[in-house]
């Protein structure tokens, strides 16, 4: 007879700590192997009934059930390795870091690899083995911008209740427009896609116009109505908003999220607003497109049937434009992250950046 095993109890915090690492995508290989093995063995079940689920060596589990039950979860790590020394101390690790982010080179904006490498004395690969482990990427930049509305708080808790928990009897219908669309006709043919090669395009291209693409996206179901004209003015606006009364559902209020267009708040456009009850008018904070789920569908279209395209006239730009809408097929855009989380984001970001919080 096999010597009885030892049982193994899991705290609360382990047991979630371990099925973190099981499941993990980002979790390496032998460490969800071993998470798995000790949730296993913690449920009472033999070295051999564990090897014979989990798909290892019975001696394979008798090792890692023993050093978790003398050193927790500590002792499913690696134990350190003997290798060649260390060539870069800490204290030069510190000063390529320092110069990184509190310095720049001269005359240029940001380091290289290279000229930090020949700044500091350090090979290219120590430079960039260094900024890859503490996350450091001086050769890219991003954009931000922000809302300087005055009633961003009270916007933003506006539209996302209106994505998420949306009025009874109503719609809920995103309205934007994509305005300055080029017909951009390709100097050469198009070189289609073959295996080893992707499709090819001229750089140069003879422009033939643009148009402006209307389109208010329903929000519970992705249908989206839609018009192309060649300005974006009050007029046009207005007759969108006819073409808007006239096709949804007259039983139910329409909630419109729209952009702070000046012509979305003209005299005209707000006497019509009044005129038809049924609407109500809800504008997202100043520099805050990213609330406007109708500029998702303007990034779909974009892609899928605007930027490859090669067209010899606004009216064939318009034509596959209608031709995508029209063939796509609608699906809800659905909305997840709530206003309190928004908020706070934007609150750990001013906080990160510029220390008010505000």
């Amino acid at each position: 007879m096999s010597r009885p095993l030892k049982p193994l109890t899991l705290s609360p915090e382990e047991r979630e700590k371990l099925m973190l690492l099981a499941r993990r995508p980002k979790t390496s290989q032998q460490m969800a192997l071993r998470a798995r093995i000790i949730l296993a063995a913690a449920d009472g079940a033999s070295n051999k009934d564990v090897a014979a689920t989990v798909g290892a060596h019975v001696r394979t589990v008798a090792k890692w059930r023993e050093r978790f039950r003398e050193h927790r979860l500590e002792g499913l790590f690696d134990e350190a390795r003997p290798g060649a020394p260390r060539k870069i101390s800490d204290v030069q690790v510190e000063e390529a870091i320092t110069r990184t982010l509190e310095t720049k080179p001269k005359g240029e904006t940001h380091w290289s690899t290279r000229s930090l490498a020949q700044e500091l004395g350090l090979s290219k690969s120590s430079v960039s083995r260094i900024w890859q482990t503490f996350g450091l990427q001086p050769h890219r930049s991003e954009t931000f911008k922000l809302s300087p509305d005055p009633q961003f708080v009270e916007k933003v808790r506006d539209v996302v209740g209106l994505y998420m928990n949306p009025p009874d009897h109503a719609m809920v219908v995103c309205f934007d427009e994509k305005s300055q669309i080029q017909a951009l006709e390709r100097t050469q043919p198009l070189l289609p896609m073959r295996p080893g090669q992707p499709e090819r395009r001229s750089h140069d291209y003879a422009r033939h116009g643009t148009t402006t693409l209307f389109a208010a996206l329903d929000v519970a179901t992705g249908q989206v109505v839609h018009r192309c004209h060649q300005q974006h003015r009050q007029q046009e606006f207005l007759k969108f908003l006819r073409k808007l009364d006239g096709e949804l559902p007259k039983d139910l209020d329409v909630h419109l999220i729209m952009d702070n267009y000046a012509t979305h708040k003209t005299p005209a456009v707000t006497a019509w607003f009044a005129r038809h009850t049924r609407f109500h008018a809800h504008f997202i904070p100043t520099y805050s497109s990213w609330l406007n789920l109708a500029e998702r569908f303007f990034a779909e279209i974009t892609e899928k049937a605007i930027r490859r395209g090669s067209h010899t006239s606004v009216k064939e730009l318009e034509a596959a434009i209608n031709a995508y809408i029209e063939a796509r097929e609608p699906k809800p855009f659905t909305w997840t992250a709530t206003a309190d989380a928004i908020l706070q984001k934007l609150k750990r970001f001013c906080d990160r950046t510029s220390g008010t919080g505000h």
